[in-house]
């Protein structure tokens, strides 16, 4: 429904009191101030029963044209209809008016009036389709809005549990080697486990997560690491805590390029994995040096697609990533949480 009262409370007195100055149907000289205010009473009157009659009109003739047919036929159809019913009420009224009134009845006077009243019909009828279509379409926007979200939250959720298999899966990796070669710590190893997992489950539902409770998580999450591999493994990080906690990010995404790197890549204490966590200006970067196995890692081969899906969903921008003989880099688009 448009909400028009501001048009109603203007135009509705102002044409009723203009138009039969136009038309020229009402001689002011010959009436008394009270019969002048009875006169105006009258054609305000006349006014809203066209504008009234024309609304409903158009409020009930727009329905009945599907979206999909020529806007033409149904404008045209609308201001034919709300014309020919202006000029049948408008000139049924003018006719009462010639009636009671003293002025002498003129055909001139009354098409003019006819006429002016079926200008300002059209006008207004116009007026209101634009205010409709702009009513329809910001009705459309907020549905494809809503769908839209709906939509990200639903893909979303089907990323966000993609994680869930792929970090047990390499988390019970892991924690089954050390159940061979050291009962003791596999013990601690699932103590940090566990805490590493709750971190996990808080937070898979969130769409984002300050960098600073990641890099809280990650170096939790290293500490499992070097458990196993001890010295075979290095972390790099130089990012202040300030910045930390003015970016945000998806949770685990770190975690995630992390153990790319350890899938991917042989290293031992001659030549560790060395991996640095950075930032510039627009890019949180996570980078490692290469030493690729001489066999295909095992992988359920969805992190980097899944990171990049999931930094299109929350930002509309995504990851970039670089390759070289030397070096594995990432860079994850910087996310302000100002």
């Amino acid at each position: 429904m448009v909400r028009d009262m501001q048009l109603r409370l203007l135009f509705i007195p102002l044409l009723g009191m203009l138009i039969p100055v136009a038309s020229g149907i009402i001689a002011y000289e010959k009436y008394s101030s009270f019969e002048i205010i009875a006169a105006n009473l009258f054609f305000i009157f006349t006014s809203f029963v066209i504008w009234a009659g024309c609304n409903f009109i158009h409020m009930k003739l727009r329905p009945l044209f599907s979206s999909k047919q020529n806007p033409f036929i149904k404008i045209t159809s609308i201001l034919l209809v709300s014309a020919l019913y202006g000029v049948v009420s408008g000139g049924f009224l003018t006719m009462i008016w010639f009636i009671v009134s003293k002025e002498i009845f003129s055909s001139e006077k009354f098409m003019w009036f006819v006429a002016l009243t079926t200008a300002a019909i059209l006008v207004f009828t116009l007026v209101y389709e634009i205010l409709f279509l702009s009513k329809e379409r910001e009705l459309d926007t907020k549905i494809v809005d809503e769908l839209d979200r709906e939509r990200k939250e639903a893909e979303m959720a089907v990323l966000q549990n993609e994680l869930d298999p792929h970090f047990i899966f390499n988390a019970l990796t892991t924690l089954n080697h050390l159940i061979i070669t050291s009962p003791n710590l596999a013990h601690l190893f699932n103590i940090r486990l566990a805490q590493v997992y709750k971190y996990f489950l808080t937070n898979k539902s969130r769409e984002l997560i300050s960098l600073y409770n990641e890099m809280e998580f990650i170096e939790n999450y290293f500490f499992l690491l070097h458990i196993r591999h001890e010295n075979k493994l290095q972390l790099e990080t130089g990012i202040n805590e300030s910045m930390q906690r003015k970016v945000l990010m998806p949770p685990c995404s770190l975690q995630m390029l992390v153990e790319n790197a350890l899938k991917h890549n042989e290293f031992s204490e001659d030549n560790p994995l060395k991996i640095n966590i950075s930032m510039n200006g627009q890019y949180l970067k996570v980078s490692n040096n290469t030493r690729p196995k001489p066999y295909l890692a095992d992988s359920t081969k969805i992190g980097l697609k899944n990171l990049s899906s999931r930094y299109k969903l929350v930002c509309n921008r995504d990851i970039i990533i670089e390759n070289s003989e030397t070096a594995f880099l990432v860079k994850l688009p910087l996310i302000s949480s100002q």
